[in-house]
């Protein structure tokens, strides 16, 4: 049982961070292409309670469910514990995207005491950065290092950022966009 709870922790870690990448990756190579047709209403003010954009976040659910359904149900061995542990990561990130995206972000979720933990909100704003430009961060809980290392590196996005003040992103929201350490 130790292996095993060693093994769920590790891949679990593994997973959760993985899936930022690949998010961000998913964003801005994907999502702002080939599935822009799907994406784009999440860049434009939302009417209704969903919007086209949601059905691109249940992609990865039934993934997470079957590596967990196969961390219970698989022959034992430590390729059954790393799916387990996997599938648990994969959902753990998606349930903290909701939560920070939907909720934090854009209002979706009554969360905004989230935003009383400091990186919480400037992941926000980050993330507010990328719907006033439309271009990175396109991950979200790397976006306030993404942010500042354009900056440190004086690319013309964190020109327009760097400037402060008030932002109205597509959805409406306003915003005062912080990067950095702010």
């Amino acid at each position: 049982m130790t292996l095993s709870l060693a093994i769920w922790i590790v891949t679990a870690l593994a997973a959760f961070a993985a899936m930022e990448g690949w998010a961000a990756f998913l964003h801005g190579k994907v999502w702002h292409h080939a599935l822009w047709s799907i994406h784009r209403s999440h860049h434009a003010k939302r009417r209704g309670l969903f919007e086209r954009n949601d059905a691109l976040s249940f992609l990865h659910a039934p993934v997470a469910t079957g590596l967990i359904l196969y961390g219970c149900m698989g022959a034992p061995g430590p390729l059954r514990e790393a799916a387990f542990g996997f599938g648990l990561g994969m959902t753990a990130f998606g349930v903290a995207y909701v939560l920070v995206h939907d909720g934090l972000v854009h209002r979706r979720l009554p969360v905004s005491g989230l935003a009383r933990v400091p990186y919480l909100a400037r992941v926000r704003d980050a993330h507010r950065v990328h719907h006033s430009t439309g271009g990175p961060p396109y991950g979200l809980f790397l976006g306030p290092l993404v942010l500042a290392r354009r900056a440190a590196a004086g690319g013309a996005h964190a020109a327009r950022a760097r400037t402060g003040g008030d932002a109205v992103d597509a959805t409406g929201a306003e915003s005062d966009i912080r990067i950095g350490n702010a």
